[in-house]
C-alpha cells in the first residue's frame, strides 16, 4: 500500500511539474463604418469578409504563468497594450508584465489611431467606442484560455517555405534601390536580400496551434474586414483538429518582406490570394506536425522585459512646416503624393516627441531551454531576426514582430543606406535595429 501510494505521489508530482497550456479565440470585429487600416487615404469600411480574431495561449510551469496574445489588427499601439494588461491583472492570475501582445499586421483592419485627420466625427465616435472595449476584450480571451490549462507537451516543427514571400526592396539597373518596383519591370537588377522561408509550429495536442512566418499580411485589400492568409491558415489546422482548437499566428520578421513575385504577370491581390498562401502555409504547418519533436519542458517558465530608448531619425524646421501643410490635405482631393504623406506623418510625430527617445519594448517568454518567445515593437527587417536566431541558446526560437507596440519600420543598418519607402518612413535613427537584436540576446542569455 505504502509502495502505491509513493508511486502515486511521484505521478501527481511529475504533472504539476510539467507545462500546462490553455487557449482560446474571442472575437473583435469592430461596427461597420470605421476607417480602414492600411492606406494613406481615408477609406470606410463596407462589411466583414471573414471575422477579426484575439486568440491566446497561456502557460503555466510551477506555478509561473505566461501569455501569447494575438490579434488580427495592423497593430497594437502600446497604450492599448498597457491597459490590456492591466485588464488580465484583474480577470486572471496572468501577471500583465507576462503577457506578449502582438498584431498580425493585417491591413484590412480598422485604423488603428494613426491617421485620423479629416475623418468623419460619426465614424470616428464608432471607432473610439470600439478601442475603449477592445482591451477588455482581449483580456476576456485571455481569462477563457487560462480556465482551459491542462497539461500538455508541446511539440515543434520547422517547415521551410519560399513559393509564397518575397524580398520587396530591389536594386535597380541604375544603382538605386526601390520598394514593390512593380511586376516584370524591365528595371530590376536584383531583390536586396533574402527571406526567411521557416515556418514555425508549436503543437499543444488537440487544443492549439502556435504558427509564426515572416510574410507582409497585405493580399486581401479592399474594404471588408478580412484576417488576410493568417485567417485562412487557421481554418484550413482547425478543421483538421477537434472542435474549439485554437490557430494562433504570429508575424516574424517581414519589414521588407512581402507576397508579390515580381517576376510573374498574374495579379496577387484579393481573398483569393489569401486563400492561396493560407491554404500552402496549412499545408506546411500539417505536414511539419507528422516529424514534430516532443519538446520536454524540464526548467522553468520565465519571462524578462527590456525597454530600450531609440534616438529619434533627424529632421529640420523646413520638413516640419512641409509636412504640416501635408497632413493638413490629408484626405482631401489636394493630398499630396503617397511618399510626401508618408515622410509628414513622420516628422510630425518625431517633432511632437520634442527629442524624448522612442521607447521600444523588447520582451522574451521561455519554456525551460527549449522554447523562446521573443516580442520586438515594430515591423522588423528580416536580417534582424534572422540574428537573433542564430544567437540564441534556446532550440526553438520564435521571433514576433509588432509586440507589445508598434514603432513602424525598424530596418537594418544598410537599409538606411540605401533608402526607399521604409527607411523614407522610419521614426528611429540608423542602428535602432542592431539595440534591439542586442537586447533580446541579453534576455535570452
Amino acid at each position: 500500500m505504502e509502495n502505491m501510494l509513493a508511486v502515486l505521489l511521484h505521478v501527481a508530482s511529475a504533472v504539476a511539474a510539467g507545462l500546462q497550456s490553455g487557449a482560446a479565440a474571442v472575437d473583435i470585429t469592430p461596427p461597420q463604418g470605421v476607417p480602414m487600416a492600411g492606406y494613406y487615404s481615408i477609406r470606410y469600411n463596407q462589411g466583414t469578409h471573414d471575422p477579426l480574431m484575439a486568440k491566446a495561449i497561456v502557460f503555466e510551469k510551477d506555478g509561473a504563468k505566461a501569455a501569447v496574445v494575438a490579434l488580427d489588427l495592423i497593430h497594437v499601439p502600446a497604450p492599448i497594450v498597457e491597459r490590456t494588461r492591466v485588464m488580465i491583472e484583474g480577470l486572471t492570475s496572468v501577471p500583465g508584465a507576462h503577457v506578449m501582445i502582438s498584431a498580425t499586421h493585417s491591413h484590412t483592419g480598422p485604423e488603428m489611431g494613426s491617421r485620423l485627420k479629416n475623418v468623419d466625427p460619426a465614424a470616428l465616435a464608432k471607432l473610439e467606442t470600439w478601442l475603449n472595449q477592445l482591451p477588455n476584450r482581449i483580456a476576456q480571451g485571455v481569462r477563457q484560455a487560462e480556465a482551459n490549462l491542462r497539461p500538455i507537451e508541446p511539440k515543434a516543427a520547422i517547415a521551410n517555405e519560399d513559393s509564397v514571400s518575397f524580398i520587396r526592396r530591389f536594386r535597380m539597373t541604375d544603382g538605386s534601390v526601390a520598394w514593390n518596383p512593380g511586376k516584370l519591370n524591365p528595371k530590376i537588377a536584383a531583390p536586396v536580400g533574402s527571406i526567411d522561408p521557416r515556418v514555425t509550429s508549436l503543437f499543444f495536442g488537440q487544443m492549439a496551434t502556435y504558427v509564426n512566418f515572416a510574410n507582409h499580411l497585405d493580399t486581401v485589400s479592399g474594404l471588408a474586414f478580412s484576417a488576410d492568409y493568417a485567417g485562412a491558415l487557421a481554418r484550413i489546422v482547425d478543421s483538421a483538429r477537434e472542435a474549439g482548437h485554437v490557430t494562433l499566428f504570429t508575424l516574424g520578421c517581414a519589414g521588407n518582406i512581402n507576397h508579390i513575385d515580381v517576376k510573374r504577370a498574374e495579379p496577387q491581390r484579393g481573398p483569393a490570394e489569401a486563400a492561396r498562401i493560407g491554404a500552402i502555409l496549412a499545408g506546411d504547418v500539417l505536414k511539419s506536425q507528422r516529424e514534430a519533436k516532443a519538446m520536454s519542458i524540464t526548467g522553468p517558465l520565465r519571462t524578462r522585459r527590456e525597454i530600450v530608448p531609440l534616438e529619434l531619425a533627424p529632421f529640420d524646421a523646413a520638413e516640419v512646416a512641409d509636412a504640416r501643410e501635408t497632413v493638413a490635405l490629408y484626405g482631401t482631393a489636394k493630398a499630396r503624393p503617397f511618399y510626401d504623406q508618408v515622410k509628414a506623418f513622420r516628422v510630425l510625430e518625431i517633432e511632437s516627441r520634442q527629442g524624448r527617445p522612442l521607447e521600444a519594448e523588447v520582451q522574451a517568454i521561455t519554456l525551460g531551454r527549449e522554447i523562446a518567445f521573443v516580442g520586438l515593437p515594430g515591423e522588423i527587417f528580416v536580417d534582424l531576426g534572422n540574428q537573433i536566431k542564430a544567437r540564441s541558446p534556446y532550440a526553438i526560437t520564435i521571433v514576433v514582430s509588432l509586440a507589445n507596440g508598434a514603432l513602424g519600420y525598424i530596418p537594418d543598418r544598410p537599409a538606411y543606406r540605401e533608402g526607399a519607402y521604409e527607411v523614407v518612413s522610419s521614426r528611429v535613427r540608423e542602428g535602432s535595429g542592431e539595440k534591439l537584436v542586442e537586447a533580446a540576446l541579453r534576455l535570452l542569455q
